[in-house]
């Protein structure tokens, strides 16, 4: 994998325990690289899963696909108890929204 074809989604964090900056790979939980500025942290982490890529092509398993490129319905359920519900349809009713655009707007922060 090429730089220019690393379409995967990276995080860059501090920690406390380390005393460094910690790059991640959302799409490879497993993985982590410590440095001493963020820059370092994202080119260790962003070298790292080139060489897990590799390394999972050679024993030809299946390799995570970028989050960003993935589809998404925009539906998933989420079970909540019922005095919960309850609040949640007053309030949209007092708003005279949908509990559906009243759920959506506060997930969104709007």
């Amino acid at each position: 994998m090429s730089p220019k074809d690393d379409r995967y989604t990276y995080r860059i964090t501090w920690s406390e325990e380390d005393q460094e900056h910690v790059g991640l790979c959302l799409e490879f939980p497993g993985l982590g690289w410590l440095a001493k500025t963020p820059e370092g942290a994202l080119r260790g982490i962003r070298k790292i899963v080139t060489e897990v890529i590799a390394d999972m092509e050679k024993n030809e398993e299946l390799i995570p696909s970028p989050l960003a490129g993935r589809s998404y319905s925009g539906k998933f359920i989420v079970r909540v108890p019922p005095h919960v519900h309850r609040n949640l349809a007053m309030r949209a009713a007092e708003e005279r929204v949908s509990l559906n655009r009243l759920i959506s707007a506060k997930l969104s922060g709007e």
